[in-house]
């Protein structure tokens, strides 16, 4: 259970531009040269761009962390494709504790992790520490170690399968949140 006060996390998190200022030469370069290479399908970014309900979406990162690199630049792009509705923060795993404490997975202190949240910053859902197209593929080459350095870029299959899994969860909460009775009845929808 979250005990942490998720509107004011959210509130002190940073814009996906200024975490990345946050980082090395060389993390800002891994992270800008996966994120350019990232590009939401028509079909996502009509889905995207078709939500109605504020998502606001609180990222725990690393700008160390390769998995980070090679998914957080995903939840950047779908919030542009909408972004009245989408609101994506970041914070950094180590500078905010209190929080990524509470988020642990597996007993760990896994990043990236997502807080999908309503608009009143009531918790949705939780997602990561990797998606499971990104688990088959790790899987698949079976790298061992917990957090590869994102030296190489993964194929293109692989990062759209992982951007796939990011845009479903992204839809999925959306619907949650639509057909909310709590949330119609304050919309009157």
């Amino acid at each position: 259970m979250i005990t942490i006060d998720l509107a004011g996390k959210f509130a002190s998190a940073l814009s996906y531009a200024d975490y990345l200022a946050t980082g090395t030469d060389e993390q800002q370069r891994r992270w800008t040269d996966f994120y350019h290479g990232v590009h939401l399908s028509d079909q996502q970014l009509l889905v995207a761009a078709g939500f109605v309900r504020q998502m606001n979406v609180l990222v725990v990162s690393g700008i160390w962390c390769g998995d980070c690199v090679q998914q957080v630049p995903l939840p950047a792009r779908i919030a542009e494709a909408n972004p009245e509705k989408i609101a994506l923060r970041i914070v950094d795993r180590d500078q905010h504790r209190d929080l990524s404490e509470q988020l642990q997975i597996n007993r760990g202190d896994r990043v990236p992790v997502a807080l999908f949240l309503a608009e009143d910053f009531a918790f949705c859902s939780l997602f990561g520490d990797r998606s499971l197209s990104r688990y088959r593929a790790i899987a698949l080459r079976k790298l061992g170690p917990a957090c590869p350095i994102a030296i190489t870029p993964p194929d293109a299959g692989e990062m759209n399968a992982t951007l796939a899994d990011w845009m479903n969860e992204f839809e999925r909460v959306q619907l949650m949140l639509r057909l909310s009775n709590r949330l119609r009845q304050i919309h009157g929808d």
